[in-house]
């Protein structure tokens, strides 16, 4: 996987998980001052792979790092219907 690919993917994971910690804010606290955080996307293995890779670089290097576990949600296709009398 390329770098750019990899980085795309890292970033709409973090969109996603940024959007559950809005909605559930205490998500949040369990992360410690300082920490890495690093997404391991059960759904993509290639990209679980190279992340766990990055979570334990950040352990050899004696970095907090906190991993977050998740299926990426499929997309919403919203079907719209116009209704008319």
């Amino acid at each position: 996987m390329k770098k750019e690919e990899m980085v795309k993917k890292n970033l709409d994971l973090l969109n996603e998980f940024m959007r559950y910690a809005f909605d559930h804010p205490d998500v949040l606290d369990k992360i410690p001052k300082g920490a890495e955080v690093v997404i391991l996307p059960l759904d993509d293995p290639e990209l679980l792979r190279e992340n766990k890779k990055t979570a334990e670089q950040g352990v050899q290097e004696g970095k907090q790092v906190v991993v977050v576990k998740f299926r990426k949600p499929e997309a919403i296709t919203p079907e719209l219907e116009l209704l008319r009398k």
